[in-house]
C-alpha cells in the first residue's frame, strides 16, 4: 500500500488484538475501539465470566469475531498459557494492549512491602506478555505492536491537597509502577524495532470511574487546565493511532491524554 488513505491507515480488519483488563472503566472503551476498527479482539481476564461478558459486548459489525482467555498477569505460567490460548482461538496475535492491573489502594503512609511489591509485579507480567507477542511475531515473520497503558501519575506527582480529608492519597506503588512502565516502553522499543515490533505507551490523565467521590472529582477538576475530567471514549482515537498503521513510524513514545494536566 504505497499511499494509503486515512481510512485504510486506521483500519484493523484482519488483525487480532489481545487486551487485558477489557471489562474495566477504561479497558472496555479501548476494547470497543479495537473492535469498531475491525480487529478480532481477544479479551484477557483473570475471571473467565468477566472476560466472556466483555468479549460478547464488542461490536461485530465488520464481520469480526471476539474471544476470551483466562490470564493472570501476576502468574508467569498463566501468562504463557493465556497467550497460547489466544493464538489457538484466534489463529494469531498482532497487537497487544497491556492494560490489566492488580491494584492496591494503600498510600505511602501505610502500604506494606508485600503490597508494594505486588503492585510492581504488574510490570513484570506486562513485560513477559510483551515478550510472548514479540517471540510470536518473530516466529511468524510478521510485524506488530504493543501499547502499554501508563498514566499521568507515571510522569508527575499527585497534589496532596486534592485527596486530603476525602480519601487516601494516590498510592505511591502506582506512581512507581507507571513511571517504570513508561521507561520500559522506551527500552523495549529500541531493542525490538529490528524485529518490526513497535512499542508505545498511552498515558491517561484524570479519568475517574463511577466509584470516585464527587468531592475528589471537584478538586481534580480545579487542577486541570480544561477544568473537567476525561471520559473513556476520549482514549479511543489515541489508542488507534498507536495500534494501527496510522502510527507506523511511532515507537518508543508516551502519548499523554490528560486535558493538559502535565502541561502545568
Amino acid at each position: 500500500m504505497s499511499n494509503p488513505t486515512v481510512h485504510e491507515l486506521f483500519d484493523l480488519s484482519g488483525r487480532v488484538a489481545l487486551i487485558s483488563g477489557a471489562s474495566g472503566w477504561l479497558g472496555s472503551a479501548m476494547a470497543a475501539a479495537l473492535a469498531e476498527a475491525g480487529a478480532n479482539v481477544v479479551v484477557a481476564s483473570r475471571d473467565a465470566a468477566s472476560g466472556k461478558a466483555a468479549a460478547e459486548a464488542l461490536s461485530t459489525e465488520k464481520g469480526n469475531r471476539h474471544f476470551a482467555v483466562v490470564l493472570d498477569q501476576l502468574d508467569e505460567d498463566s501468562i504463557a498459557d493465556g497467550f497460547a490460548s489466544a493464538v489457538a482461538l484466534a489463529g494469531k496475535v498482532d497487537i497487544l494492549i497491556n492494560n490489566g492491573h492488580a491494584a492496591d489502594g494503600h498510600d505511602l503512609s501505610d502500604v506494606t512491602g508485600e503490597q508494594f511489591n505486588r503492585v510492581l509485579s504488574n510490570s513484570t507480567g506486562w513485560f513477559l506478555l510483551s515478550r510472548c507477542l514479540r517471540d510470536h511475531l518473530v516466529e511468524r515473520k510478521a510485524s506488530g505492536n504493543i501499547v502499554m497503558i501508563g498514566s499521568m501519575y507515571g510522569q508527575v506527582a499527585s497534589y496532596p491537597d486534592a485527596y486530603e480529608d476525602i480519601c487516601a492519597g494516590s498510592p505511591v506503588s502506582y506512581h512507581a509502577l507507571k513511571g517504570g512502565i513508561i521507561h520500559m516502553t522506551r527500552h523495549l522499543a529500541v531493542y525490538w524495532a529490528r524485529d518490526n515490533v513497535r512499542v508505545n505507551c498511552l498515558s491517561p490523565g484524570p479519568f475517574p470511574g463511577t466509584g470516585v467521590p464527587e468531592a475528589l472529582k471537584e478538586r481534580l477538576e480545579s487542577k486541570s487546565p480544561m477544568g473537567r475530567m476525561g471520559t473513556p471514549h476520549e482514549l479511543k482515537g489515541a489508542l488507534l493511532l498507536l495500534a494501527s498503521d496510522a502510527g507506523s513510524y511511532i515507537t518508543g513514545q508516551n502519548l499523554t491524554v490528560d486535558g493538559g494536566w502535565t502541561a502545568w
